[in-house]
C-alpha cells in the first residue's frame, strides 16, 4: 500500500534516520554500489522497514529484490525495456513504473504496473531532465488514464503539496526536498503533517 507521502533516498543510512519518524512508503534508489553491497543494503533496508511497519520499494535492482524477499520494485522506462516481466509477475513482485510522455504512459500500462509515477511535475535541481515541467494539469490528465495509483515526483515541497494532491496524485515522491534540507528529520515530520490533513 502506498502512503501519501513517499520519500526516495540514496541509501541505508538515510531509510535508517528517516523510517523511524514515522514513514508509511519509502524507496531505496542505490546508485552504483557494488552486488554485494546491493544485497546488503537491500535486506538491511527490508529488516528495518518490516520493523516499522513501512513499505520498501527497490529501485531498478529487481533481481536482488526477488532474491533477498522484496515484495515492491520500481523502473524507469529503460529498466522496464530490459526487464524479465515474467519473472517478476511470477514472483508476485508490485512495480512501480515512471513515465514522462504519453507514449511511455502508454509502455507502462502494458506492464500491468500497481502504480505510474508522473515526473517532472516542478522543475528540479537533482538531476537534469529531458522532460519540461508537467505541471498539475498533467497531474489531472494522467490520473483520468490510469487504473492505478498516480505518484507524482520532482520539484515536490510541503508547500505545494496541496495543490498536487488536490490534482489527483495519491502520492508524492519527494526526494531534493529532504535530502538537501538542513533539518531532514524535522522536514518529514512536516511533511507527515501535511499529508495526514484532510481534504
Amino acid at each position: 500500500m502506498l502512503h501519501k507521502f513517499y520519500p526516495v533516498l540514496p541509501d541505508l543510512s538515510w531509510l535508517k534516520r528517516l523510517v523511524p519518524l514515522g514513514v508509511k512508503t519509502v524507496q531505496l534508489r542505490l546508485k552504483d554500489a557494488e552486488p554485494a553491497e546491493v544485497v546488503r543494503q537491500i535486506e538491511a533496508s527490508l529488516a528495518l522497514c518490516q520493523a516499522h511497519d513501512c513499505q520498501l520499494i527497490v529501485n531498478d535492482y529487481w533481481r536482488e529484490a526477488i532474491a533477498v524477499g522484496a515484495d515492491f520494485i520500481h523502473l524507469g522506462q529503460e529498466d522496464l525495456a530490459i526487464a524479465d516481466l515474467d519473472a517478476i509477475k511470477a514472483v508476485s513482485l508490485k512495480l512501480g513504473v515512471s513515465t514522462h510522455s504519453h507514449e511511455e504512459l502508454e509502455t507502462a500500462l502494458k506492464a500491468e504496473p500497481d502504480y505510474i509515477a508522473l515526473g517532472p511535475v516542478y522543475e528540479t535541481k537533482l538531476k537534469k531532465m529531458k522532460w519540461a515541467p508537467q505541471g498539475l494539469d498533467r497531474v489531472t490528465e494522467w490520473k483520468s488514464l490510469i487504473p492505478c495509483p498516480l505518484v507524482a515526483i520532482a520539484g515536490l515541497t510541503v508547500e505545494r503539496a496541496p495543490a498536487v494532491l488536490t490534482a489527483g496524485a495519491d502520492s508524492l515522491a519527494v526526494v531534493t526536498d529532504i535530502v538537501t534540507h538542513e533539518d531532514p528529520e524535522a522536514r518529514v515530520g512536516e511533511w507527515l503533517d501535511i499529508v495526514s490533513q484532510p481534504r
